[in-house]
């Protein structure tokens, strides 16, 4: 069922109960990061079943207010969780719900010191998630169709949850409503990209040393498209041989690019093509499609000047340079190493080619990055027969009834055997790939997927690598074979200083995996088993734990890089995300957490 937009769709869902329980959803994700990366402080009173939190702010006038709020501190990082009833406001001598995004975060902004620009950035991007998250939850009502029958691309658009930590979680800034109901992965609607061609004077196409490159894009095009597109410029009187071609999304067609270039469209720097003869559909993340017309066809990744999740979603230049080069390094190491690529059967999808436009003295901030595309693997072509694979955020995804997806392989094989079963096949390569190479991936949400069988989990399959891997060349296992990267440019690593690649810091590369595996993908996992099937949080992270120690005491001669890379430390540091989005960022935005292996 695809989403037809009506004049009555917006309305019908902004009626509907799921407003109502998105509102609560944010609300509560707002407070528990807040309290947790300790924004805001309360006062804490403990009945041994739930706690009471009691925040007491002051707005500028100087007026008392106070919220207050019922849930519980986990085991698990330290994470407050909060229940479902509602979060209390008290001001003037009068008690109610809280009701508004926008005035709750007024009333806390002169109290923490926030900046009044981002503050006010902020709710824009949480108002924006209820408006767009309410639309797909309506639309997921009405639709009514049941999870288990989803194959693994419709999971991209059926996991429609997002980030169950970071409180706006699916602003996508930038998008009008007739945009989240054309794009959205939730409502499943094709999409044609646009082909264009750039002149190479300010064009760069990469790609595998393994890619024959005019080749590939010859067989990913098809014949027809192919010569339709050669045609298409010698009517445009210029030679195929002074462009490179790439497709744009089309939204970033109409609001970006024709806005932006069109002096490069008049010069002929720019030349359109045409549509795709394939057709796509958009993957979690938004920027990244699947080609529904040939499944094993590559992934396309397109910039798109939108915000969501609180991050710009272009593709910096040098990321876009860098991807087929660090994909062709992390291959070798795969393939090199037999216990990788044998016992655990790691696969990765590579990252094998990409364009990326910068036009000589053209760039400025509203251009930057916003014509990049990197193709990336198809996980079709990783899998054999009797595999079937998920997302990660599928683990923590209830259907339309309310049951759990994994509910039926957690009743066919018994929970704790089930639990046992995922955590050895996701672990062991995340800490494999840490100890013995000395790499860190930034596996959270889709960029890691569980491959089974029949329910039974065999291994992991890992993506997203042009800007999600991180290591200190000098600690690496062979610096010989660790190939040259371009460096972040200054002006990009000062609008986010946590993307970057290389660092001489030890913890910050094992505190990503704690961060975007241990905390993000097992840790709200762990939490959900708790929440749904009573396993204890405190059982689930001894089995890690359990995993880990197994796997040390196999892999005894890598004994200094247990200790190097200390999973097993007492603390460790994740980023504040809520945090960065109400304070200018000028630092590393971190706080110290309490690491439950360490127990």
């Amino acid at each position: 069922m695809k989403a037809i937009v009506t004049q009555s769709t917006a309305e019908s869902a902004l009626l509907s109960e799921q407003y109502t329980a998105v509102k609560k959803r944010i609300f509560k994700q707002l407070v528990e990061a807040l309290l947790f990366e300790g924004v805001l402080h309360a006062d804490i009173a403990d009945n041994g079943e739930e706690t009471e939190f009691t925040i007491r702010v002051q707005d500028e006038s100087n007026k008392p207010i106070i919220y207050t709020c019922w849930g519980k501190r986990r085991l698990t990082f330290g994470r407050i969780t909060l229940s479902d009833r509602w979060i209390i406001r008290c001001a003037d001598g009068i008690t109610v719900p809280v009701d508004s995004l926008a005035q709750f975060v007024s009333d806390i902004e002169h109290t923490i010191g926030a900046d009044h620009k981002l503050s006010a950035m902020f709710v824009r991007e949480l108002e924006q998630t209820l408006l767009n998250d309410t639309l797909a939850q309506h639309f997921r009502v009405e639709r009514g169709e049941s999870l288990l029958a989803s194959s693994y691309d419709d999971l991209e658009g059926d996991v429609m949850d997002g980030h169950l930590y970071h409180p706006s979680y699916k602003s996508r800034i930038g998008f009008t409503i007739n945009d989240q109901y054309a794009y959205g992965p939730e409502f499943k609607n094709n999409i044609s990209p646009i082909w264009i061609a750039l002149h190479k004077e300010g064009a760069t196409a990469v790609c595998s040393s393994h890619l024959d490159w005019e080749c590939w894009l010859k067989a990913e095009l098809g014949e027809s498209q192919w010569h339709n597109f050669r045609q298409k410029l010698h009517q445009a009187h210029v030679s195929s041989q002074d462009y490179i071609w790439m497709p744009v999304h089309p939204w970033q067609w109409s609001n970006h690019i024709i806005p932006h270039y069109h002096e490069q469209l008049h010069n002929k720097q720019i030349i359109y093509l045409g549509e795709s003869l394939d057709y796509y559909r958009p993957q979690q993340s938004i920027r990244t499609l699947t080609n529904y017309s040939a499944p094993t066809k590559a992934y396309t990744k397109l910039s798109m000047n939108i915000v969501n999740t609180s991050t710009g979603r272009v593709l910096a230049p040098h990321t876009v340079m860098n991807a087929p080069i660090i994909s062709d390094w992390l291959s070798a190491i795969v393939q090199g190493d037999t216990y990788l690529s044998q016992e655990l059967r790691v696969s990765i999808l590579e990252e094998f080619g990409g364009v990326t436009y910068e036009p000589s003295g053209k760039t400025s901030a509203a251009t930057y990055g916003s014509l990049g595309c990197i193709w990336r693997s198809s996980i079709h072509t990783k899998l054999v027969a009797g595999e079937e694979a998920i997302t990660f955020t599928a683990l923590c995804a209830r259907d339309i009834d309310g049951k759990p997806y994994v509910d039926r392989w957690i009743r066919q094989y018994g929970l704790r055997n089930w639990v046992n079963g995922l955590l050895e096949s996701s672990i062991r390569p995340i800490i494999h790939l840490l100890y013995a190479h000395g790499i860190a991936f930034e596996s959270h949400a889709q960029n890691m997927m569980l491959v089974h069988k029949k329910g039974w989990p065999t291994r992991i399959v890992l993506k997203d690598f042009h800007d999600g891997i991180r290591f200190s060349r000098t600690h690496l296992a062979d610096e010989s074979i660790c190939p040259r990267l371009l460096e972040t440019p200054e002006a990009h690593a000062r609008v986010n200083r946590n993307s970057f690649i290389e660092t001489s810091d030890t913890d910050n590369i094992r505190d990503l995996v704690l961060g975007a595996f241990f905390f993000i993908n097992l840790g709200q996992f762990a939490i959900f088993l708790e929440d749904h099937y009573q396993f204890s949080e405190s059982e689930f992270w001894q089995e890690a734990r359990r995993v880990i120690s197994d796997y040390q005491e196999r892999f005894t001669h890598l004994q200094d890089r247990f200790q190097l890379f200390d999973l097993f430390t007492s603390h460790n540091e994740l980023e504040q995300l809520a945090k960065r989005r109400l304070f200018a960022d000028t630092e590393l935005r971190k706080h110290k957490v309490r690491n439950p292996m360490s127990i």
